[in-house]
């Protein structure tokens, strides 16, 4: 962790220092080749093959927009630079040459071989499951058919709100505004105009108060049931207490629950069984090496691993004086008249 945190400050100094692209993700994207250098210095280079193969280690769903933050390819590239150069220079000071250092990066690489290997299956699974895909869409329509609840969309609500926070107001002032507003809206006032020009929620002036279609779960437990309880379009609560303050809340309509069309989740059922059975393959091979036939521990190595605390000679160590047996109880002497 330390040293993690020392390589990104000395990165952090290196883009500061002197290190300027211009438009650096844009530059990659015009028909950079493999062997094109991004960035160089006295004792080496980034090419565009070694960034594409660093983007890798990023998870997928990060990948496609990386290169839109010319921030996050400047640090990237900068890093990659002086991670290089400081192993330029280890080779030129022999540190890859001492035995523990060479052992180090045989372990390094055994344990990317290693998460390469696992890429490697779960590549071919994924595509061994797209080659059959059609015979999972009907298994993904018979599991949206047997468990329908949980494709079924809440009852929803949309509101109008008016806020008055009791921490900044006071509760018993807070609710007195509430009260005195509720009265000004049931008598007519506009209560969007009220809710931008009295709500202590920052976003009622660009909502007026409306909050859109939403279930019981999102929003507080107290301003969710007494919201749900109001019957029709027009129906204006008496003022509630949540934790962020009092409300005054007005129904302006009502969802009714239903089911998301099988349409509309199928590419979701899909992507959970293709998850599914890339997981059981990779699963089962680090299962498979598990279970080796030829899996042997060498239990008295191992156990030497763990050192044995010699408590009495540890004590003495400390100035600790044992502690005196216990003697045995004295018999009992008749105690002269």
């Amino acid at each position: 962790m330390m040293k993690t945190r020392i390589l990104n400050a000395l990165t952090a100094g290196l883009v500061a220092a002197s290190i300027h692209f211009s438009a650096p993700g844009i530059a990659i994207a015009q028909g950079a080749t493999d062997d094109t250098v991004l960035i160089s210095n006295s004792l080496t280079r980034i090419t565009r093959a070694e960034y594409d193969a660093e983007l890798k280690r990023l998870p997928a769903d990060m990948r496609a927009g990386f290169a839109n933050s010319s921030r996050r390819v400047n640090e990237l590239l900068a890093r990659m630079l002086l991670q290089k150069s400081l192993a330029a220079q280890a080779r030129n000071g022999k540190l890859d040459g001492t035995p523990e250092n060479a052992l180090r990066m045989q372990m390094e690489a055994d344990r990317l071989l290693g998460q390469i290997y696992i890429e490697r299956i779960e590549a071919q699974a994924g595509a061994e499951f797209d080659a059959v895909k059609s015979r999972y869409e009907a298994r993904a329509r018979e599991l949206y058919l047997t468990d329908k609840a949980r494709f079924e969309r809440p009852e929803q609500l949309e509101a109008t709100h008016i806020l008055f926070e009791s921490k900044v107001r006071g509760s018993d002032a807070a609710k007195k505004l509430a009260t005195e507003t509720r009265a000004r809206i049931v008598s007519g006032a506009d209560m969007g105009a009220l809710a931008k020009q009295l709500s202590d929620d920052p976003s009622a002036q660009a909502n007026s108060g409306r909050l859109e279609w939403f279930g019981r779960k999102e929003m507080d437990p107290a301003f969710a049931d007494v919201a749900f309880a109001l019957k029709q379009p027009g129906d204006i609560s008496e003022p509630v207490m949540s934790q962020f303050g009092w409300h005054v809340i007005r129904l302006e309509a009502r969802r009714s629950p239903e089911v998301t069309p099988f349409d509309q989740v199928r590419d979701t059922i899909m992507a959970e069984q293709r998850k599914l059975f890339v997981d059981e393959r990779r699963d089962a091979a680090v299962s498979a090496i598990r279970r080796d036939s030829q899996n042997r521990i060498n239990r008295e190595a191992v156990e030497a691993l763990t050192p044995r605390v010699d408590i009495e000679a540890a004590k003495r160590a400390l100035g600790v004086t044992p502690a005196a047996p216990a003697s045995a109880p004295s018999p009992a002497v008749p105690v002269p008249r």
